[in-house]
């Protein structure tokens, strides 16, 4: 059920798009950049945080876990977490890869 619910919630998100799943893992992009993955032997999603900070936070508040073999800013947030937790999660992560994107890319998300 919580995959469902994740690919759900990201498919919520302007511009957002499931990538091929060619490996054993699934994720979400935007402007072609990742903003959420997740896979079978994986209990949670990885998202992205604004700041290695950020990320150690949420560790540290037992509210994530570091996401393995990602970079420091993205953690790995368990699927019995809360649906508002995950869903803040996600469009944070979705947040900062949409800004992170080129303003002509952006401009044609939007308009869509």
């Amino acid at each position: 059920m919580t995959r469902q619910l994740i690919n759900k919630i990201c498919a919520e998100m302007p511009g957002a798009r499931a990538s091929d799943p060619t490996t054993e893992l699934d994720s979400w992009k935007v402007g072609e950049k990742m903003f959420v993955c997740f896979g079978e032997r994986i209990d949670g999603f990885a998202a992205k945080t604004d700041s290695v900070e950020t990320a150690q936070m949420l560790i540290d508040a037992g509210a994530a876990t570091k996401a393995p073999y990602f970079h420091k800013s993205w953690v790995l947030v368990p699927f019995d977490a809360a649906e508002d937790e995950m869903r803040h999660r996600i469009q944070t992560s979705y947040d900062i890869i949409f800004k992170s994107l080129p303003k002509k890319v952006q401009a044609e998300i939007s308009a869509a």
